[in-house]
Formats: structure tokens, sequence, C-alpha cells
């Protein structure tokens, strides 16, 4: 039975929200995994969809402008709050957010707070201050936080140090201002993009990519349960186009789940062999394509063994390699507090191994495509260099633009950038998409 007391359910899901939030935080979770945590711990999963959404609302918005919020309400505390506050700081946070971000009615974002102060052992001693602070975020609190630097406050500054660095300070604020905006809804279609944006109330990006306005629950829009389509950032639909023709051809897709690239390829009539070295992973992958209805050879193993046993056997190759994610903040800002400048260098060697086993996939005269979501340049064109560098029996091939690849997205070493700043088109709609960096090369004759 789900709770149908809004009061209640509107207790819970802020619960759910701070829990989220703290997980993530202070104990490195990623979003999901703190969320599905949460509805765990908490007994929530009498929550009705409609009011987890809510939940997972709240925890986004949060995460995404904690810096901010964390200033603006330091500015109504007399004194800092104590390390044993506990989760005090999260449930002024979140209900910040709702005040300042999600125009949640004070009284409702307030009484619940205080509340959620009361029945939590870390907080109950701060319901009073708790219900003071609130209450001049609500009356004070929107010119406060106009008049802020959000961009500075909510990207951590080692990240947009380095964005300054590689891509100047406009345009590194630029990206920070829209990583710190929500995602559209963006689906690729198996035919008729224009169809599907006129079912949808959506529009058609000159890339193929539907992109939809108002979305709600994923699964309840027309096409879904049909399999006439697939979620997929307009970016991340970029880097399978690089391959040219693949109808009739043997293709690998490198760290193939959750699938959306292997469904491109499928759609486009390649023969796919879909590797992924997470069991669970491939397990959602295959529920992809039993959807959509399409049929690759779905394998689990990781890519050096999988190099070793299927060597010189594929037409074409796609690696999308783990890696950062720093261009795909405003779909994970938990992003935002869990990654580590400290991690780029071991993810970097980690890409330039896989790149280099891949590489032996191809026959001779074979393409493969290297793709990274990340915005820095030590997992794009600096595992290129490297791969180079070290010898490998292939030659970089300058991508040129065509109807699918807008020429203002492709860099000047003739590889392939998005920025989320950027736009796919004249319309408003149309700005936005995950940063990426694809390369293609080809194996010598």
């Amino acid at each position: 039975m789900n709770i149908t007391d809004p009061t209640a359910a509107g207790l819970a899901a802020r619960r759910l929200a701070i829990y989220t939030v703290d997980r993530v935080v202070t104990h490195g979770r990623t979003l999901d995994e703190a969320f599905n945590e949460g509805v765990a711990k908490l007994v929530l999963e009498q929550l009705a969809g409609r009011d987890r959404g809510f939940a997972r609302l709240i925890a986004t918005t949060t995460l995404r402008h904690l810096g901010s919020l964390n200033v603006l309400v330091s500015g109504f505390l007399d004194k800092p709050l104590p390390q044993e506050a506990g989760r005090t700081r999260f449930i002024l946070a979140t209900a910040a957010a709702q005040l300042l971000h999600l125009n949640t009615p004070p009284h409702a974002a307030i009484s619940q707070a205080v509340d959620i102060c009361r029945i939590d052992h870390t907080a109950r001693r701060y319901d009073g201050l708790a219900n003071a602070v609130l209450r001049r975020v609500a009356a004070e609190g929107k010119p406060i936080l106009a008049a802020l630097d959000t961009v500075t406050h909510d990207i951590p500054p080692w990240l947009f140090a380095r964005w300054t660095s590689t891509y100047g300070d406009a345009t590194a604020r630029a990206i920070g201002a829209a990583s710190l905006t929500e995602a559209p809804l963006d689906i690729s279609v198996k035919s008729d993009a224009d169809g599907w944006a006129e079912k949808l109330t959506a529009v058609a990006l000159p890339t193929g990519t539907v992109r939809v306005r108002e979305a709600g629950r994923i699964e309840d829009l027309p096409g879904f349960a049909d399999g006439g389509w697939w979620v997929q950032d307009a970016a991340a639909a970029l880097p399978v186009r690089l391959l040219g023709d693949v109808a009739g051809k043997r293709v690998a897709d490198l760290c193939a789940a959750p699938g959306g690239k292997s469904a491109q390829l499928a759609a486009r009539g390649a023969t796919v062999v879909s590797v992924d070295a997470s069991p669970k992973r491939n397990l959602r992958l295959k529920d992809n394509m039993t959807r959509l209805g399409f049929t690759t050879e779905i394998i689990t193993a990781d890519i050096a063994a999988f190099a070793t046993d299927h060597g010189g056997t594929f037409d074409a190759v796609l690696l999308d390699a783990p890696c950062s994610a720093t261009g795909t903040i405003r779909r994970h800002p938990d992003l935002l507090h869990t990654k580590l400048e400290s991690e780029i260098p071991r993810l970097a060697a980690r890409q330039h191994d896989m790149l280099t086993a891949a590489i032996t996939l191809l026959r001779p005269g074979g393409r493969l495509v290297y793709a990274t979501c990340s915005l820095e340049p030590e997992e794009g064109h600096g595992v290129i260099d490297a791969v180079m560098g070290a010898g490998a029996p292939v030659r970089v091939v300058p991508i040129a633009p065509d109807a699918g690849i807008p020429a203002d997205l492709i860099n000047r070493r003739r590889m392939l950038r998005t920025l989320p700043h950027l736009a796919l088109g004249p319309d408003p709609t149309m700005v936005g998409m995950d940063g990426f960096f694809a390369a293609v090369v080809e194996r010598n004759a």
C-alpha cells in the first residue's frame, strides 16, 4: 500500500532526500547507490512514484547547488554548526533548495524540516535553529543567492581551475553554468525523428536526436514499452556516427552497457558484439536490447581478455572508455562531491591500456572510435597521443563535418569535442549536451 497521507508522504520524501545527500557527500556514494540504499534503509518502498520523484528532485537540486546553499545558510547562522550537529546541515540545505530553487511553499519546506530535526537523533537539538534560519532563508534568501557567483561556489575549485586552464575563463564559466542546470531528456529513435518529435511534443535536433521538453515518467511515454526509442544524450549519440556505414559489418562495442551505442549500431545494420566487464550491467543491457527488439551478442569480459581471444576479427570497434565523467555533471550532480583530481592520471592510464588492447581487435583497414564523456584533456587527446607515441599500428583519421556532426563540435585537431553549453541548432531548446571527446583511428593495412 502506498503512503496516501500527503503530509506523511512529504515527510518521507524529504527524509529520503536528506539521507541521499548525506550518503553522497559524507560517504562518497553515487546518487543512484545512495538513493536506493535510502529506499531500503528508511523502509520507503511504499512511497508513490510521484513522491520518490520529488525526493530525487530535492536531492539532485541540493547536490547541484550545495556550495552556494551552504554559503547562504551560513550567513544566517551566528556561528558554524558543530560537528555533533550531524545531518542538520543537510536538513537546512535541502530545505533551502526547496525554498530557493524549487519554489516549495515556505510553510511546507520549513515545518517538515523542523519535524525531521525532531525525529533525527543527530539533529533534534537544532529544531529551533532550523525554524529560525529557514524563515530568514525564505524571506531574504533569493536576492542573496542571485548575488552569489554560483559557478565558483558550486563547481569544485580544482575542477574549475582545470577548465580555465584548458578552455579559458569565459568558456570555463559557460561550462560551469551549463553543468549546474538540469539536463533535458534526449532520446535516440529507430527511425522517423520528426514523427516521434510530434508524438512526444518534442523537438528533433539536426543530429537526429529527439529532445523531449516535458518528460514526466519515462516508462509512461509513448513508444517506450514498444521499443521505439531509448534514452541517450545528444552528444553520446555522436561517436557511433564517426564509424560511418556499418551495415553488414562486424562491430565490437566495448564497455557497452547499458547499451545505447549497441542499439545505434544494431539499428544501422551492424552485427554487434557488446562487451562489458560487469555482469550486472550486462543484465541491464540485455533487458534494453530485448525491449528494443535488437539482437546483439553480449559478452562479459574485460577488454584485455576479450582482445586476446578475438584479435583481428572486427571491421570496426567502438570504445567508450570509463572516465572521470566530468562532462556529465548535469545528469550526475553527485560527481561534484565524489570525484577527485588525483583519479585522472589513473583513469588516463587505464584508458591507454584499454585503447591499446582494443586496437588489436581490428582487421587491417578497420576503424576504431575512442570516446570518453570527460572534459579533461588527459582523458581525450592525451590518450590518443600516448598510444600513437607508443607505436600503435594505426593512423588518426581527421573528422570532417557532415549532416550528423556539426562543424563547431570538431576541434582544431579534427577530433570531436562537445561542451555542455553548446547548442545543436538555433532553437533555445537545442542548447546543452554532455561533454564528450571522440577520435577516429584506422588500422594500418
